[in-house]
C-alpha cells in the first residue's frame, strides 16, 4: 500500500487548539466494524458498550516537562531541547533545535520561562544518525527535577502557543489522570478523556481496569516518508507489561472475553509482545518498532478507543487495519468515518474528540 492512500483532507480549524471543558464532556463517534455503521455519540456513552468480563487497557506512562530553552555558551544563539531518553542520572539523549550546527563540545546555559539563566547547563558530547544529541547537564543534582521547574509541556507542532501563559493548564491537561511512571514526551492521547469517576464507573459493570507502559517518542508525531508503507522503519519506543496485567489479559482472551485498548500505544504493547509469544502475552520491558497496517490481523486487542489522527500517519494505518482485520478494506471504512467527523465539525488530534472502533 501507498503512504498517500492515506491522506485527507483537514479543515485547519478543526485541530483542537485546546481540551474540552471537561476530560468526559468531548464527542465520541463509533464505528461498528461489521456493519460500517456510524454513531455520534458523547464521551461518556462509552459506558453502553462495556459487559461484565470485559477488559479496560491504558498506558499510564506519564508526560515529563521536556521542552528546555537556553543559549549557546559562545555565540548566544538560543536554542530549544526536548528530552528524549535517559542515559544516566544527568545524561540523556535529546532533540535540539537548531541542531545541524551544533558539534560535540558545544556547551548550554539554559534558562527559566522568563528568559532568565536558571543555573544549570550542558555540553554535547555526541551526535547519532538521527541528528539526536546525547548532553551531560551540570549544575543540578537531576535534569528531571529541574524540568519540573523550568520545562515545558512538550505538545505537538501542531497545537499553536504564543506565551507560557497556558502552560499550567497544558501541564494538568496534557496528563492522564492516572499517569504514573514518567518517561513520554507526546501524551497517550486516547487516556485523556478519563476521570477517576468515570473509571469507577466502568469498573462497577463489572470491567476489568488494567495497564502497560509505554513511553511515548517524538516519532509519533513523525511523518512516513517512504512512498510505500512496506519501505517505512518505525521510530523504537520503551515498554514494560507487567504479571498482574498479562494475567488479567491471557485469562480474558481464554474464556473469550473482549479486550478494549485504550490508544494506540496500548495496541503497540499488546500486539507487539504477542506477535513474540505465539498470542499469548507475558510480563516484560522492552522496546517496540511494531507497525501495524494494512492487512494486520490482531490478536489481543477486540476494541479500540482513539482519537483521530494526523493525514499519512502510522497512527491513521493502525486504525485502519483495525477498522477490517486481515483485510485491506479498512483505509476505505476510517477514511470515509473521517470525512463524517469532518462533516460533522469533531475536533481532531490530541486534544480533540474520541472514537471507538469496535
Amino acid at each position: 500500500m501507498r503512504t498517500a492512500d492515506f491522506d485527507f483532507a483537514l479543515p485547519p480549524e478543526l485541530i483542537a487548539q485546546a481540551p474540552a471543558a471537561q476530560r468526559d464532556h468531548s464527542r465520541l463517534l463509533a464505528l461498528e466494524r461489521s456493519s460500517g455503521k456510524l454513531a455520534h455519540l458523547n464521551f461518556r456513552d462509552v459506558l453502553k458498550f462495556f459487559r461484565a468480563g470485559d477488559v479496560l487497557a491504558l498506558n499510564n506512562s506519564k508526560v515529563i516537562p521536556a521542552r528546555l530553552r537556553g543559549v549557546k555558551k559562545n555565540s548566544g544563539g538560543e536554542v530549544e531541547i526536548l528530552l528524549l531518553e535517559k542515559i544516566s542520572r544527568n545524561d540523556w539523549w535529546v532533540m535540539l533545535r537548531p541542531g545541524k550546527r551544533v558539534r560535540p563540545g558545544t556547551e548550554i546555559i539554559f534558562h527559566d520561562r522568563a528568559g532568565n539563566p536558571a543555573g544549570f547547563g550542558a555540553e554535547v558530547r555526541e551526535k547519532n544518525d538521527e541528528g539526536h544529541c546525547r548532553l551531560v547537564f551540570t549544575g543540578t543534582d537531576d535534569i528531571l527535577a529541574s524540568a519540573e521547574k523550568y520545562g515545558e509541556t512538550p505538545l505537538p507542532p501542531y497545537i499553536a502557543r504564543t506565551s507560557h501563559t497556558n502552560d499550567e493548564h497544558d501541564r494538568e491537561r496534557y496528563q492522564t489522570i492516572y499517569a504514573q511512571p514518567r518517561g513520554s514526551v507526546a501524551a497517550p492521547t486516547a487516556g485523556l478523556h478519563f476521570t477517576a469517576p468515570l473509571l469507577d464507573e466502568i469498573r462497577a459493570l463489572g470491567v476489568h481496569v488494567c495497564f502497560v507502559t509505554l513511553h511515548v517518542g517524538p516519532g509519533t508525531f513523525a511523518p512516513v516518508k517512504a512512498d510505500t508503507l512496506a519501505q517505512h522503519v518505525m521510530h523504537e519506543e520503551r515498554f514494560e507489561i507487567s504479571t498482574e496485567t498479562v494475567s488479567i489479559i491471557n485469562q480474558a482472551k481464554a474464556e473469550k472475553r473482549r479486550v478494549f485498548a485504550v490508544g494506540t500505544t496500548t495496541t503497540h504493547v499488546l500486539e507487539s509482545v504477542a506477535a513474540e509469544h505465539g498470542g499469548q502475552l507475558t510480563a516484560k520491558s522492552g522496546r517496540t518498532r511494531i507497525f501495524i497496517y494494512p492487512p494486520y490481523r490482531f490478536q489481543i486487542v477486540d476494541a479500540l478507543l482513539t482519537n483521530f489522527h494526523l493525514p499519512q500517519s502510522t497512527l491513521l494505518m493502525l486504525v485502519s487495519a483495525f477498522a477490517a482485520p486481515g483485510e485491506t478494506g479498512g483505509r476505505e471504512t476510517i477514511l470515509t468515518a473521517y470525512a463524517e467527523a469532518v462533516r460533522e465539525r469533531y475536533r481532531f488530534f490530541s486534544y480533540g474528540d474520541a472514537m471507538l472502533i469496535h
